[in-house]
């Protein structure tokens, strides 16, 4: 009998993505790092963005990514200009992971004035796949990527604040970051139907997530850290959205499946309201 090469003993051989150009953001670690690394065994052309010079060509040689990008991507002036390098030296864009993202117990704002986890945690992917969008356009299956977390849950879009000048907590802010993630992956997906784009949930991942903190909360974190998944582990569904055979849009990932997130995660008129706000941000 001809084995079932479907089967869990036989499990069907990694997507190949020859050929395929992969920008990944917040690659010089974590599980940014590795999705870069397995999308690019996988044969696609890899493109990373990092801050630091060192740290980013230590993690192009480990992932084998074919180029890097530098660029403080808390900055909107930054990530222009990284989308318009990217533009310039490849005219090509297939798969656009986006992976940065921080937690910051206490607020801070950035050169332009923004708060930093708004600015870093969401309008940063924002303009980054607005800005790359023209070349996801010409791809035969583009998608996107985007990273969000189960602290969507706690969350909800301080329309009237969402930089939190009042009653700043560093968990409020982060969760509303996540949230407007997924809103962000589900108003694309309306706008763009050529274009396949999803948010997940990695897990908890042992990542130095929040370890920038310093304190009580870097002390806490890494207790945390011991419990959690790796980093491997962690990017199997970032990698599955860009690689695998997945032909939705606009959904919530966890563990590589299709997962119900929380209602204010499904409100498709604060997502529209939300595209709105963040358009403002770029005037």
């Amino acid at each position: 009998m001809t084995p079932d090469l479907r089967s869990p003993a036989h499990p069907a051989p990694p997507a190949s993505l020859q050929g395929q150009h992969v920008l990944v953001t917040g690659a010089t670690g974590g599980i940014g790092l590795i999705t870069a690394r397995e999308l690019a065994a996988r044969g696609a052309h890899v493109t990373i963005v990092g801050r630091h010079p060192e740290r980013t060509r230590d993690a192009a040689r480990q992932t084998g990514a074919h180029d890097t990008l530098l660029a403080d991507l808390s900055e909107l002036a930054q990530v222009r200009r990284a989308a318009q390098e990217y533009t310039d030296r490849h005219g090509r864009l297939d798969v656009l992971v986006n992976n940065a993202g921080a937690f910051n117990a206490r607020r801070a704002e950035t050169r332009e004035g923004i708060e930093q986890t708004w600015a870093l945690n969401h309008l940063s992917p924002f303009l980054l796949t607005r800005e790359l969008l023209p070349l996801l356009r010409q791809s035969a299956a583009p998608r996107v990527v985007t990273v969000a977390s189960a602290a969507h849950a706690m969350g909800r879009v301080r329309f009237d604040d969402p930089e939190f000048r009042r009653g700043y907590g560093g968990w409020a802010a982060y969760a509303q970051s996540k949230l407007a993630n997924i809103l962000f992956a589900r108003e694309l997906a309306r706008r763009e139907p050529g274009l396949r784009s999803n948010s997940l949930h990695p897990g908890m991942v042992a990542t130095g997530f929040a370890h920038n903190n310093g304190g009580l909360v870097s002390q806490a974190y890494r207790v945390v850290d011991r419990f959690a998944i790796t980093p491997e582990q962690g990017a199997q569904t970032s990698i599955h959205l860009a690689a695998d055979p997945v032909t939705v849009s606009g959904r919530y990932f966890s563990e590589s499946r299709e997962v119900t997130p929380a209602p204010q995660a499904q409100d498709d008129g604060a997502a529209f309201r939300l595209w709105i706000l963040s358009e403002g941000y770029l005037d």
